[in-house]
């Protein structure tokens, strides 16, 4: 298998895998939206067709519960799950403290009420998604369409104001359409090249009329797991300042996985 995946890919495999042994026999999981979640549901599937392994999968989007349902994952919704054991999902960025921006994907909105109904949020990345500072990744903020260009206005001139390097802002679209969410809303994503203050900037975008709620996830990831192209996982618990290093060696059986794409 790891002759088929690219480096990145093979990362982004790897830390799946290994997060997937935090899921134990009964549990409810979130499961999160990305190219490298999309991994997770995969072997997750695999567990429960294979060892018999009974969970109850919450998606974060329609496009996982889809693949969670073909994977042959029991589905349910929030609303029915109530509360998770635990949530694992990708990160578009994530920090030294385990904050992270998420929402490149667009399912920001429920990423976020899933992960805080979690006992537990696990995020799995390559080594990329890991920096000092959050920033360079554009924030996304989830708006209503009714006023977004207003909404849009307004968060030009709040972000000037604070402490980040850049403050162009940007509706995301899909071809020539603004991009819709799940919710039926669009997103304005934030160039802000860099983020001083992240627990204050997002305080203050919740508070423009017209937001729904911003990407940036604070004090809301519990286990860091990052995968590397040569197998290598390191495991970090910022609740017991545990950190963990392990390997994932490769088996033919494995290329099941190999017609993932990028979500």
């Amino acid at each position: 298998m790891s002759g088929q995946l690219s480096p990145i890919d093979t990362a982004k495999f790897v830390a799946a895998r290994r997060a997937c042994d935090l899921v134990e026999d009964g549990m409810r999981v979130g499961l999160g939206t990305g190219s490298t979640s999309a991994w997770m549901v995969r072997c997750l599937g695999e567990m429960v067709r294979e060892d018999g392994l009974r969970i109850t999968g919450v998606p974060t989007s329609a496009r996982t519960a889809a693949l969670a349902r073909e994977m042959g994952i029991h589905v349910l919704g929030l609303d029915e799950a109530r509360w998770l054991d635990i949530c694992i999902d990708g990160a578009d960025e994530c920090d030294g403290e385990l904050n992270l921006i998420k929402g490149g994907g667009g399912a920001l909105l429920q990423e976020k009420i899933v992960a805080t109904a979690s006992d537990r949020m696990v995020v799995i990345a390559d080594p990329s998604k890991v920096v000092a500072q959050l920033g360079a990744f554009p924030l996304p903020v989830e708006v209503v369409p009714f006023g977004w260009q207003t909404t849009q206005a307004l968060l030009q001139e709040t972000i000037a104001a604070l402490d980040v390097l850049g403050d162009r802002t940007e509706l995301r679209m899909n071809g020539d359409q603004p991009y819709v969410t799940d919710e039926g809303n669009h997103i304005v994503d934030l160039h802000l090249g860099r983020i001083g203050n992240a627990r204050q900037l997002a305080l203050v975008l919740n508070q423009i009329p017209g937001v729904v709620e911003n990407g940036l996830f604070i004090d809301i990831c519990d286990v860091l797991v990052t995968g590397h192209a040569d197998g290598r996982v390191e495991l970090r618990d910022i609740n017991t300042g545990a950190q963990e290093e392990d390997r994932i060696d490769f088996v033919e059986s494995e290329n099941m996985f190999r017609d993932i794409g990028n979500d």
